[in-house]
């Protein structure tokens, strides 16, 4: 067995090392579940040591648990029961990328970089992303409160939301003057790239001779859609994105199929 923590070098740490550091662990768990002051489950204790020792990898890394799975898949659907909100973290602070249109957060007034401090009286310090969207989803028709800090305030303000039903479209299409399309790609879901390549379609029979795809604000998603979606413009066997380990191998994502009817048409990317 071999633990690989910190540097290089510590790829060839030898097994009883490893034993030895889970074995502390071990200790530290028997500890705590025999002499804390209140009594406390194995598993809480388990699924909360693997999320620190996750989130203190990177900001954007995090455990799922299966509850916290189950959230992202229904958001990737694009339907359910919420506020209207996108949010991230920054600077360690839960943070709103962005409130969606036509929804109970964008009707309150609640905007894009507002610093989402605590969630009906909890605090968002420390909380990660899937547990504090797990908070404020919730039935249509209830209500939760957010205390929102803003630059430019002088202190937080307390905002009331009631629930709705949540439909999220990833791709917002219009023609502007000119034959200028223009498409708003909020989040990369189930069916983006489906929608993109219909409303593309839609826009070219509409007069369309060039396009403004607008990525600006969009938190991400699913990057099989998000490699799909590139197929929309490039041809095939073109490389979109690839993951490298800390060793240089990499996993290579290339487009299968092409839509070459849009490879030639003018494009501005916003990001």
């Amino acid at each position: 067995m071999t633990l690989v923590a910190g540097t290089y070098a510590l790829k060839t740490v030898s097994a009883q090392s490893g034993y030895e550091e889970l074995k502390t662990f071990t200790e530290v768990l028997t500890i705590i579940k025999k002499s804390y002051v209140d009594e406390v489950k194995t598993k809480d204790l388990v699924i909360s040591a693997i999320k620190g020792m996750v989130s203190s990898l990177d900001p954007h890394s995090a455990y799922l648990t299966p509850q916290a799975l189950k959230e992202l898949q229904v958001e990737t659907k694009g339907e359910f029961g919420g506020i209207g909100i996108q949010i991230g973290v920054k600077d360690g602070i839960l943070t709103v990328i962005a409130p969606i249109e036509d929804t109970p957060a964008f009707r309150a007034g609640i905007k894009a970089g507002d610093k989402i401090l605590k969630i009906a009286d909890e605090s968002t310090k420390k909380m990660e992303i899937h547990e504090a969207v797990s908070k404020m989803r919730g039935p249509k028709g209830t209500s939760i409160t957010l205390s929102i800090f803003r630059e430019g305030w002088k202190s937080t303000r307390d905002f009331t939301i009631v629930r709705d039903i949540i439909k999220i479209k990833s791709i917002k299409p219009k023609l502007l003057s000119d034959g200028i399309g223009y498409v708003k790609l909020t989040q990369f879901q189930e069916s983006t790239a489906n929608d993109l390549l219909n409303a593309l379609n839609k826009l070219k029979k509409d007069g369309m001779t060039s396009l403004i795809l607008d990525l600006r604000n969009d938190p991400g998603g699913l990057l099989n859609i998000a490699v799909d979606t590139a197929e929309v413009f490039l041809p095939p066997k073109k490389l979109v994105v690839y993951i490298k380990n800390r060793d240089g191998e990499r996993v290579e994502y290339y487009t299968e199929k092409a839509n070459p009817f849009f490879e030639e048409i003018p494009m501005v990317v916003l990001v």
